[in-house]
């Protein structure tokens, strides 16, 4: 036997035990014949492309296991590496038991005959469908993430630790003006106005050589910047986190414009409300002084008129000056009268200016004011209000008032009570008038308390004025409406008021 085929001899035997360890750790081998297309493959090959032991190994066979798309990719890798050289390295899905596929990768080098042409495609066959698997995964859940991204209100960043950003979504794109792709790779300081726009360097400089926090995990208001350099208030809240050694830093930022123009618009309403509240109380305490005057003022009227008829026979040379003087002075007092009594009649009425209001937006805004602090008290809300039944003919701070009185009597009648909720409601009771209901669980009244709840000075309260009812009910009345109290099924209070209803919009 010659050396070279006892070394012949012993690399096919190195080979072969070489492709007998491969094929145990469940690599497959393969090799293609490119003239030929004959196509001869292992038995692990076999098991991973899903063929029968009593299959022939053929090229059309091996085919007929990919779909149309992953046919034509592999076929055309085959022609690109036989006429350019390179490497060969597809992945595809050949169907299995299951129906959902598995995935297959296959690599290939290119073997040449002596003259340089390409003859053989041989290579091996991976089991990749596990990596498969979690690659769909983290690309799902990459999805998931990016869809939760563009939907969520506040604006999410995140840069590294020189300040850079990495990521910017939707939500940031609306609030600053900078879009995905140009945010990216610029310093984020762009975002925030002068002076933190220069310091922000020295602030990620002194985190990385000192490590004090400073704010991260803590939210605070800042001031941002958008793109085309108005500025705005926001909060900001920052969390850290580290990837390969670096440190990146994800932002989130709520745009608090609205809630401040909300917050001073509320404050507003507040100011409207305790100052309509200080003329309604004058008002009431006018009618009531002009009802009490009125009566020392007929009397005056009264014996002025008895002074003169006493007068009528004396024979006292200034009687007639007396008598001149008396007719003056009980002239003035009936004047005074019906000046106490256009006074009344004006307060009574209280005159105001009324324009066509949304009752549901009157409730939203005094249930801003009124039920501050329910959901701390565990009180629960439920508005159940007919947009049909909706615009009125109202004076809104007027009409906001009476609720938010009720709203606050309410809250403090369910302080003690095991059961706490609160129903605002409204109804057509008739074509002209619009009723709101208030109702609570909370005490509700005893039998004698009813007829004098809306009498002035009348309180249930340790610490009540027993104005608020009375001046609510005067407001009502105004507006050509009524207003009453009953116990509900519940035990507790219901208040009903009306209110012109109105089809004008």
């Amino acid at each position: 036997m010659s050396p070279s085929r006892v070394t012949h001899s012993q690399d096919d035997g190195r080979g072969e035990r070489f492709r007998v360890r491969i094929e145990g750790f469940g690599v497959g081998t393969w090799d293609l014949d490119l003239a030929t297309r004959e196509l001869e493959w292992s038995d692990t090959a076999r098991v991973l492309l899903g063929i029968e032991p009593d299959q022939p190994a053929s090229y059309d066979l091996f085919l007929s296991r990919l779909q149309p798309t992953d046919r034509e990719r592999v076929e055309g890798a085959i022609k690109r590496v036989s006429e350019s050289g390179g490497s060969f390295d597809v992945s595809f899905k050949v169907a299995n038991a299951s129906g959902s596929g598995q995935w297959i990768r296959a690599r290939a080098g290119l073997i040449r005959d002596e003259s340089g042409a390409a003859r053989h495609l041989s290579g091996i066959f991976l089991d990749i469908d596990a990596e498969k698997q979690v690659e769909e995964a983290l690309r799902t859940r990459e999805t998931h993430l990016r869809s939760i991204l563009q939907t969520i209100p506040d604006a999410m960043i995140v840069i590294d630790g020189h300040g850079i950003m990495q990521l910017f979504s939707s939500a940031a794109e609306r609030l600053f003006g900078w879009s995905e792709h140009e945010a990216i790779g610029q310093n984020v300081s762009v975002l925030m106005p002068e002076p933190d726009r220069t310091r922000h360097d020295s602030y990620l400089a002194r985190y990385r050589t000192t490590n004090d926090p400073h704010i991260i995990g803590i939210g605070r208001i800042v001031t941002g910047k958008r793109r085309d350099g108005t500025t705005f208030p926001m909060h900001l809240s920052i969390g850290e986190m580290e990837s390969a050694g670096e440190p990146y830093f994800t932002g989130f930022v709520r745009d608090l414009t609205e809630h401040q123009r909300t917050q001073a618009r509320l404050q507003e309403l507040q100011s409207e409300l305790v100052h309509v509240s200080r003329l309604t109380a004058m008002g009431e305490m006018a009618s009531a002084l002009a009802h009490e005057l009125n009566q020392p003022l007929a009397a005056i009227s009264n014996y002025m008129k008895g002074s003169r008829r006493l007068l009528a026979g004396s024979s006292d040379p200034n009687t007639p000056k007396v008598e001149s003087a008396l007719d003056r002075a009980a002239e003035q007092a009936l004047r005074a009268g019906q000046i106490i009594r256009r006074l009344r009649d004006f307060v009574s009425r209280g005159e105001s200016e009324k324009r066509v209001e949304s009752l549901s937006k009157l409730i939203e805004e005094a249930g801003a004011l009124g039920l501050a602090g329910a959901r701390e008290q565990n009180v629960q809300l439920r508005f159940s209000l007919d947009p049909d039944a909706d615009l009125v003919l109202a004076d809104r701070v007027q009409i906001q008032q009476v609720l938010v009185n009720l709203f606050r009597n309410a809250l403090e009648a369910m302080a003690k009570s095991s059961r706490r909720e609160l129903v605002v409601a409204n109804s057509r009771v008739a074509d002209d008038m619009i009723e709101a209901e208030v109702s609570d669980t909370g005490s509700g009244f005893r039998d004698d308390v009813i007829p004098n709840l809306f009498q002035t000075f009348f309180t249930t309260k340790d610490t009540g004025m027993g104005v608020g009812l009375s001046i609510s009910r005067s407001i009502i009345e105004a507006h050509g409406g009524r207003m009453w109290a009953e116990s509900n099924a519940a035990g507790g209070a219901t208040f009903r008021f009306t209110l012109p209803a109105t089809d004008e919009s």
